[in-house]
C-alpha cells in the first residue's frame, strides 16, 4: 500500500487568489510578453521601410493619441456594460490591427500612414482595454489580501514586461519584426481567450439610468469629492510628463554622447524593471498603515533618474538609480490600488480608473514634444535637472493634502450597501475613513 508520505500534495491557491483573478494574471502575462516585444519591433518596422526617427516618433504619437482620446469613453463604457465583453473586444481590435501590421511587414513595404493607423487602432483599443481590466482586477480581489494580490499581479506584469523585451529584442535580430509582430497577435488573440471565461455574477447589474455624459459626470464628481485622489492624480500628470520625457528623449542622448551608447541605457532600463519587481515582491510582505502616506514618499525617487542623467553618473550608479525607482514606484503602485479597491464603490471603478489613466498620459505627448525645444533654450543638463526639481515640488505639495497624509488601512473587508461604505475600525480599534 501506498505511504501517505508518497502521495502528491494537491497545490492549494490561497484563497484571495479566485478565479478571476488566476485568469487576470494570466491574460496580462501572456500580453506583456507580447506586447513590450512588439513595440520595440514596431519601431524596427519603420526604420527597415526607411524611415528615420522622427517617423518612429509619429508612429509612436499615432499610438498614444486615440489613447488619451477615448480613455473616458472606455471607462464609461466598462462601467454600463459587462466588462470582461469590453475586454474581450478590446483584445480582438489589437488582435486584428497587430496581425495585419505583421502581414504588412512580412510581405510588403508598408507605408507610414498604414503602420500609423494600425498603431492608433491598437491605441483606441487600450483606451477601452485598460479602465475595464483595471476595475475587473479590482472588483476580483477582497478582504484584507488585496494588498499581496495587486503585489503579486504587478510583479507577474513587470516580469512578463522585461522578459517580452528581452524576447522580443532578440526575435527581431532573429528573424525580423514581422514575426514579432506575429507572435503579439496571437498573443491578444489567447489573451482574449482567456478573458472570456472571467465570472461576473458577482457584480451587481447597473440600473437604467443617463446616458453616457451622465455617466462621465458621475465619475467626475467621485473624483473630484475625494481630495487625496484628485490631487494624486494631478500630482501624476506632471510626474509622468516629466519622467517620461527625461527617458523617452534626453536618457537615450545622454547615453549615446557622455556614457558609450545604447548599451549603457539598455542596462538602466532593465535595472528599472528588475526594481519594478523587487518593489513588488516587497508590498507582498510590507502593508502600510497609512497608505497613501508611504506611497507618496516612495515618489521622491522618481526624480533621482533624471539627477543621475543631468550629473552624468557612471553606469553603474545609473542603473543603481533606476534599480530604487523601480523599487520605489512598486510601493507606490500598490499601495494606490489599494486605495482605490478600499475606497471607490464598485460600480463606479473603472469610470475612476479612466480620469486616473487620462490625467496620467494626458500631459506625457506634449511634454516629449517640447523637450527637444527646451533642451535647445535652456540646455540639456539645465533641462532635466527641472524634471527632477518638477517631481520633487509635485510631490511635495501632495503631502500637504490631510487626506494622503491621513488615509489608513482598514484591517476587515467594509460591506458596501447601495454605494456607501460603512465604518470600519482600524489597528487601533478607532473609527477609521468613511467612503
Amino acid at each position: 500500500m501506498t505511504s501517505p508520505a508518497a502521495v502528491p500534495r494537491r497545490v492549494r491557491r490561497p484563497d484571495w487568489a479566485g478565479r478571476n483573478y488566476v485568469l487576470l494574471t494570466a491574460a496580462a502575462i501572456v500580453t506583456n510578453l507580447g506586447t513590450h516585444g512588439a513595440l520595440i519591433a514596431s519601431a524596427f518596422a519603420v526604420l527597415q521601410s526607411g524611415g528615420d526617427g522622427g517617423d518612429v516618433g509619429m508612429v509612436a504619437a499615432a499610438r498614444t493619441l486615440p489613447l488619451v482620446l477615448f480613455l473616458l469613453i472606455g471607462g464609461a463604457v466598462a462601467d454600463r456594460i459587462p466588462r470582461h465583453h469590453v475586454m474581450v473586444a478590446a483584445n480582438a481590435l489589437n488582435c486584428v490591427s497587430q496581425g495585419a501590421f505583421a502581414v504588412l511587414v512580412l510581405t510588403g513595404d508598408p507605408k507610414l500612414w498604414q503602420m500609423m493607423l494600425l498603431t492608433g487602432l491598437c491605441g483606441a483599443g487600450q483606451a477601452f482595454f485598460n479602465p475595464a481590466a483595471e476595475g475587473m482586477l479590482l472588483s476580483s480581489v477582497s478582504g484584507e489580501q488585496a494588498n499581496r494580490a495587486f503585489a503579486l499581479f504587478r510583479m507577474a506584469m513587470h516580469g512578463a514586461s522585461i522578459g517580452g523585451a528581452a524576447l522580443g529584442g532578440a526575435l527581431i535580430a532573429a528573424v525580423g519584426p514581422g514575426w514579432v509582430l506575429a507572435v503579439d497577435a496571437v498573443a491578444f488573440a489567447f489573451a482574449g481567450a482567456l478573458r472570456a471565461f472571467l465570472d461576473v455574477s458577482h457584480i451587481r447589474p447597473r440600473q437604467p439610468g443617463g446616458g453616457m455624459l451622465a455617466d462621465l459626470r458621475e465619475g467626475w464628481r467621485e473624483v473630484v469629492g475625494r481630495p487625496w485622489l484628485w490631487s494624486i492624480v494631478a500630482q501624476f500628470s506632471v510626474v509622468v510628463a516629466v519622467v517620461g520625457a527625461a527617458e523617452a528623449v534626453y536618457g537615450p542622448l545622454v547615453a549615446q554622447d557622455e556614457l558609450g551608447g545604447a548599451a549603457p541605457w539598455g542596462l538602466a532600463l532593465a535595472a528599472f524593471g528588475v526594481g519594478t519587481v523587487v518593489g513588488a515582491f516587497v508590498m507582498m510582505r510590507w502593508r502600510p498603515r497609512r497608505l497613501l502616506l508611504a506611497g507618496t514618499l516612495c515618489v521622491f525617487p522618481l526624480a533621482l533618474p533624471s539627477a543621475a542623467l543631468a550629473v552624468p553618473l557612471p553606469v553603474a550608479g545609473l542603473a543603481a538609480v533606476m534599480f530604487v525607482s523601480g523599487v520605489a514606484i512598486e510601493v507606490f503602485g500598490v499601495s494606490w490600488m489599494t486605495a482605490l479597491h478600499q475606497e471607490i464603490p464598485e460600480e463606479k471603478f473603472s469610470r475612476v480608473s479612466a480620469y486616473d489613466w487620462f490625467g496620467s498620459v494626458a500631459m506625457l505627448p506634449l511634454a516629449t514634444a517640447v523637450a527637444g525645444p527646451v533642451e535647445s533654450l535652456v540646455g540639456r543638463h539645465e533641462a532635466l535637472w527641472g524634471c527632477a526639481a518638477l517631481v520633487v515640488l509635485v510631490t511635495a505639495a501632495v503631502l500637504f493634502v490631510p487626506d494622503v497624509r491621513n488615509l489608513t488601512r482598514r484591517t476587515r473587508e467594509v460591506a458596501k450597501t447601495d454605494g456607501a461604505l460603512a465604518v470600519s475600525t482600524d489597528a487601533e480599534g478607532a473609527p477609521g475613513r468613511l467612503g
